[in-house]
C-alpha cells in the first residue's frame, strides 16, 4: 500500500486552520479535533484533495514511479539481450500493480 499524503502536509494544514491532535486511524485516513470541537472528525476529503493537488507526489509515490520506469527500461534491455518477451511481461505486471496503487481511496 502506498501513502498518498505526507503527514507533514496534513499537520501544516491543521496548524493553519486550527485543527488539533491529528492522528491517523488507518492509511490515508486522518482525524483531528476541529476548532472548538470536542470530538475528532475526519479531515474532509476535499481538503485532502486540495493538499494533494498543491503538493504533488509524496516521496513514496516518486519512489514507486521511478522504480517502474527503471524496471521497464531494464526489461526492454533484457528482452533484446535474451530475445524473450518474459522480462517485458514481468515489467508489465509490476507496472500494473504500481498504477493500481496510485488509485486514491475515498473513505
Amino acid at each position: 500500500m502506498m501513502n498518498h499524503y505526507s503527514l507533514q502536509w496534513i499537520e501544516a494544514w491543521c496548524q493553519e486552520n486550527g485543527w488539533t491532535d491529528l492522528f491517523v486511524e488507518r492509511r490515508n485516513n486522518f482525524w483531528a479535533f476541529p476548532p472548538g470541537g470536542v470530538m475528532p472528525e475526519p479531515i474532509p476529503v476535499n481538503v485532502l484533495r486540495g493538499i494533494k493537488a498543491e503538493k504533488g507526489l509524496t516521496f513514496e509515490e516518486r519512489l514507486w514511479s521511478m522504480s517502474a520506469v527503471i524496471g521497464t527500461i531494464i526489461a526492454v534491455l533484457f528482452t533484446f539481450w535474451f530475445q524473450s518477451p518474459m522480462p517485458l511481461v514481468l515489467a508489465f505486471a509490476f507496472n500494473a500493480v504500481t498504477v493500481a496503487q496510485f488509485e486514491l481511496e475515498d473513505a
